[in-house]
C-alpha cells in the first residue's frame, strides 16, 4: 500500500468514526439548547466543562500524543515490542499519579478556577456558586481522559485508529442520556450534565482496553520514572504542552471577556464553536491524527524527502476539504443553527447570537485545520519548541484582536479575533517549516488553494441563492431536514463540478484511492 493511499485510508477511518462522534455531539448540544437554552445554567455548565475539556484537548489531541507517538514508534521500530511495552507501562503508572493529583487539586481549587475563568459571573445571583459545584463534579473526568489519551497514542502508533476516534461518541451518549433521563429528576438539572461527563470519561477509558490487549500490550506495574524513554517524552511534552496551553488560553480569554458581555454570550460562543468543530474534527483532527505516525516513521528512517511529500499531500487534502466547509458554514449559518437548536428554551435571540459566532469562527476554519497538519511535522522531527514560540505570538495577537473587536461586534468580535489569530499562526508555522526543511512545494499548494477557493465561492453563491428562494423558517422539522440535505448535496455537487473543471489534483487523488 502506498504512503498516500495508507494516509487517505487512515484518515477515512478516523473521519468516519469522528463523524459519528461529532453528529452525536451536535445532538448533545441540541438537547442542552432545548433544556437549558442560553441562560444561567447553560453558561455555568459550559464554563465548568471548559477546564477539564481543555485538558482533554491538550492530552488527547495534543501534547501527550505528539510527544509519545514519535518516541514509542522509535522504540518499537528500533528495539522491538518488549522495549516499547516497557516504556508504555512506565508512562501509564507515571500518568496515573499525575492525573490523580491534578483531579484532587482541581476539586479543591474550583472556587479560584471559576473566579479566574469567569469573573463576570459574580455579578449574577447564584451563577458563580452553581459553576463551582459543577466544576467540582466534572474535574475527576481528567483522570479517565488522560489515560485514554495515552492508550489512544499507543493504538495510533500501531496503526489502529477506529477505537480512539469513536470513543468521544460514548461521552456524547452518556451526556445525552443523563440530560434527558437524569437531569429532570434533580433539584438542579445541570448536575445531570456533569454526572454524564464523568460516566462518559469512564466509558472512553474502558473502550480502549480490549483493543490494547488485542495488539499485545503487556502491562506491568512500573515506577521506573527515570526510564530514558519516559524522560524523553517528558522533555518533548513540556514545551508542546505549553504551546498547546497557549492555544487553549485563547479560548479561556474568550470566555473571560464574554463573561462581561450580555448574558448568553458564553453560550453563543459555545454553540458557534461546536458547529465549527464538526468539519474541523472530520478533516483537520482526522488528518492530523493519521499523519503524525506516518511522519514519525519517515523521520525515524531519515527520509526527509518522503516526509515533505507526505506533508504536502496532507496539507492540500485538508485545505481541499476545509475551505468549502468554511464557505458552507458561513452561507448556511442561520438555517443550520435554526435546524439544530431553535426549540424549547433556545429562542430567536439565541439563534441570531449563535449564528453570528458561527460566521466569525468559520473565517478561520481552514487555518484551524491547517495547523493540525503542519504542527505534527515539527513533532515528528521531535521539535516541540518552535510551535510553542509561534503559538505565543498567536496568543498575543488573539488578545489584541479581541480587545479591538469585542466592543463593536460583541461576542462575534471574540470569535473573529480567534479566527484571525489562527490564520496568523498557520502563516508563520509554514514560514518556519520552510526555513527548517527547505522547499515544501509551495507553488503547488498555492495553485491548489486558488482552485479550491474559486470552487468554494461557486458553492457559496449556490447556497445563498438556494436560501433566498426557499422559505426555510416556515417548514416543519422533517421538511427542514430534507431542505438542508438539498442545500448540502447541491452545494457539494457544485463544488465537485467546479473542482473538476478547474483540474483539481486533490479531487483526482481522493477519487482514485476511494475507488480502490
Amino acid at each position: 500500500m502506498s504512503d498516500h493511499k495508507r494516509l487517505i485510508k487512515s484518515t477515512g477511518v478516523i473521519s468516519l468514526a469522528t463523524f459519528v462522534s461529532r453528529i452525536l455531539g451536535l445532538i448533545r448540544e441540541a438537547v442542552i439548547a432545548f433544556l437549558f437554552g442560553a441562560g444561567l445554567s447553560a453558561d455555568a455548565f459550559f464554563v465548568a466543562f471548559r477546564i477539564p475539556n481543555m485538558l482533554r484537548r491538550l492530552l488527547a489531541e495534543g501534547a501527550l500524543s505528539a510527544s509519545f507517538i514519535p518516541v514509542f514508534t522509535e522504540y518499537y521500530r528500533r528495539d522491538g515490542e518488549d522495549s516499547a511495552w516497557e516504556l508504555a507501562s512506565a508512562m501509564v503508572c507515571l500518568l496515573s499519579v499525575l492525573l490523580a493529583a491534578a483531579a484532587v487539586s482541581g476539586v479543591l481549587a474550583a472556587p479560584l478556577i471559576v473566579k479566574i475563568v469567569a469573573p463576570g459571573f459574580k455579578s449574577v445571583s447564584n451563577k458563580q456558586q452553581l459553576t463551582i459545584l459543577l466544576t467540582r463534579i466534572i474535574f475527576p473526568y481528567i483522570f479517565c481522559i488522560g489515560l485514554t489519551a495515552l492508550f489512544m497514542g499507543i493504538l495510533n502508533s500501531l496503526g489502529h485508529f477506529f477505537a480512539p476516534a469513536i470513543s468521544p461518541a460514548l461521552l456524547n451518549i452518556c451526556m445525552i442520556g443523563s440530560a434527558l433521563y437524569l437531569a429532570p429528576h434533580l433539584s438542579q438539572p445541570a448536575l445531570g450534565l456533569a454526572i454524564g461527563v464523568l460516566l462518559g470519561g469512564a466509558a472512553q477509558l474502558l473502550l480502549q482496553i480490549p483493543f490494547l490487549k488485542k495488539k499485545g500490550f503487556k502491562f506491568r506495574i512500573s515506577f521506573n520514572f527515570r526510564h530514558p524513554g519516559v524522560r524523553k517524552v517528558g522533555r518533548l511534552m513540556l514545551p508542546s504542552l505549553f504551546g498547546l496551553a497557549v492555544y487553549e488560553i485563547n479560548g479561556l480569554i474568550d470566555t473571560l471577556l464574554a463573561s462581561f458581555l450580555p448574558p448568553g454570550s458564553v453560550s453563543y460562543l459555545n454553540y458557534g464553536n461546536r458547529l465549527v468543530q464538526l468539519p474541523l474534527g472530520l478533516f483537520g483532527v482526522a488528518l492530523g491524527t493519521a499523519i503524525l505516525p506516518a511522519l514519525s516513521h519517515k523521520a525515524a528512517d531519515g527520509d526527509i524527502a518522503g516526509l515533505k511529500d507526505t506533508f504536502n499531500v496532507g496539507l492540500r487534502l485538508v485545505l481541499f476539504l476545509s475551505i468549502p466547509a468554511m464557505a458552507g458554514l458561513m452561507a448556511l449559518r442561520y438555517p443550520i443553527v435554526e435546524l439544530l437548536f431553535l426549540r424549547g428554551q433556545f429562542d430567536h435571540n439565541a439563534l441570531v447570537g449563535s449564528a453570528s459566532a458561527l460566521f466569525y469562527y468559520a473565517v478561520g476554519l481552514c487555518a484551524y485545520a491547517g495547523v493540525k497538519v503542519i504542527v505534527p511535522v515539527f513533532y515528528s522531527l521531535q521539535d516541540t519548541k518552535t510551535p510553542v514560540k509561534l503559538s505565543i505570538i498567536a496568543m498575543i495577537a488573539n488578545i489584541f484582536f479581541n480587545l479591538i473587536l469585542m466592543w463593536p461586534l460583541k461576542h462575534g468580535g471574540l470569535a473573529l479575533g480567534t479566527a484571525l489569530a489562527s490564520i496568523l499562526n498557520m502563516t508563520v508555522l509554514i514560514f518556519y517549516l520552510r526555513k527548517r526543511l527547505g522547499l515544501l512545494g509551495g507553488r503547488k499548494i498555492l495553485k491548489s488553494v486558488a482552485r479550491i477557493t474559486l470552487a468554494s465561492l461557486a458553492m457559496g453563491v449556490f447556497c445563498l441563492f438556494a436560501i433566498k428562494y426557499t422559505n426555510f423558517t416556515v417548514y416543519t422539522l422533517g421538511v427542514k431536514l430534507l431542505v438542508m440535505a438539498g442545500y448540502i448535496l447541491g452545494g457539494g455537487m457544485v463544488f465537485i463540478g467546479a473542482s473538476y473543471l478547474l483540474g483539481s489534483e486533490e479531487l483526482h487523488l481522493l477519487k482514485r484511492d476511494i475507488k480502490r
